[in-house]
Formats: structure tokens, C-alpha cells, sequence
């Protein structure tokens, strides 16, 4: 038996959040998402000390089609490290750190608009 990571294939909206979770295309996942081009994934970070070059690297695999990254940090603005948010700007990627609740509904408009848009969001409850 072959154990997959939870991956949703292609971009939709996200249309709720919150009680540890979200939901979209009419499923619900709990933790963290990584929405980037190729899908939707679940992430498995729960608080912003973990955000690395590793825990990206979906959004650096993708970058090419990718030019605005939603950082949802959580209930509240966390700023992305120096050395991070360099090297999203060294591979030609804004990346935008603000509320999950601010990411979610910055990236629906995004996606509604056709636009090379990734989120990394972080679970709240």
C-alpha cells in the first residue's frame, strides 16, 4: 500500500479557514496548506520559527511560474527573515508575509485574476 502526501492537482479557491483547517473544491484539510501551480498540499509547519529554505522548497521547485507568494503566518504579522526574503527576491518572487486570514482572501482575488500567484499558509483556529 502506497501512502500519498495529501495533494489536491491544480489551483481552486480557498473557500473557508479556520478550527485548525481549510477548505476547498469542496474538501477540508487540517493543518497548514502550500498552494503553489502544480496543486495544493499539505504543509507541515505549525508556527512561523519553522519557515527555512527547506520548507519552501515546493515554491522554489515551481518558481518559474510563480511571482507573488502569500505568507500566512498565522493569527498575526510575522516577518519573514532577512536571509528568506532574500532569496525569494534573489529568484524573482515577492513574498508577502501577513495574517492567514489576510493570505486566504489576498489569494482568492489573486486566483480570480489569473495571476502567477503561490500561499503558504499556516493553520488557525
Amino acid at each position: 500500500m502506497e501512502i500519498r502526501d495529501a495533494h489536491f492537482p491544480g489551483r481552486a479557491p480557498l473557500d473557508a479557514y479556520g478550527n485548525g483547517g481549510f477548505r476547498f473544491a469542496k474538501m477540508s484539510h487540517q493543518g497548514a496548506l502550500l498552494c503553489v501551480p502544480s496543486g495544493i498540499y499539505g504543509w507541515d509547519l505549525t508556527d512561523p520559527s519553522e519557515f527555512s529554505r527547506q520548507a519552501f522548497s515546493k515554491v522554489f521547485e515551481e518558481m518559474a511560474d510563480i511571482e507573488v507568494l502569500l505568507v500566512g503566518t498565522g493569527m498575526d504579522l510575522v516577518p519573514l527573515a532577512a536571509d528568506l526574503k532574500d532569496k525569494f527576491r534573489e529568484v524573482g518572487i515577492l513574498a508577502d508575509p501577513m495574517s492567514t486570514g489576510a493570505a486566504v482572501r489576498t489569494y482568492n482575488v489573486l486566483l480570480s485574476e489569473d495571476r502567477a500567484v503561490a500561499a503558504a499558509l499556516l493553520a488557525v483556529d
